[in-house]
């Protein structure tokens, strides 16, 4: 069984559909035809992607008459973050990443 956090990454992994994630933040409820229309790729393959995204709970999608429209789920993406993300960005991390951009600025 694949963990939920190898869809995640799975998904976040492909910047299409990093791309579809960050139209869907600027403005949710899209269908797709909106969607289809802001990638350089067959409405199959937009398709294929925000299938991947669905399956890792990043979009969820609802039936608005006729149109299917597409909504981001932040939720998974804030549970990656906090499991292992943050825990990498406390101040030793930080106080480290000061020290090595002031090296680099020094050769």
């Amino acid at each position: 069984m694949v963990d939920d956090d190898d869809r995640v990454f799975k998904a976040l992994a492909d910047p299409s559909r990093r791309f579809l994630l960050d139209l869907l933040f600027a403005r949710d409820g899209r269908t797709l035809t909106e969607l289809e229309s802001e990638l350089e790729m067959t409405r199959f393959g937009v398709m294929k992607h925000l299938k991947v995204l669905e399956e890792a709970n990043l979009v969820v999608t609802r039936r608005n008459g006729r149109e299917k429209l597409h909504f981001l789920n932040a939720v998974p993406i804030r549970q990656i973050h906090d499991r292992w993300i943050d825990k990498y960005t406390s101040e030793t991390a930080g106080a480290l990443l000061k020290l090595k951009s002031r090296l680099e600025e020094t050769e």
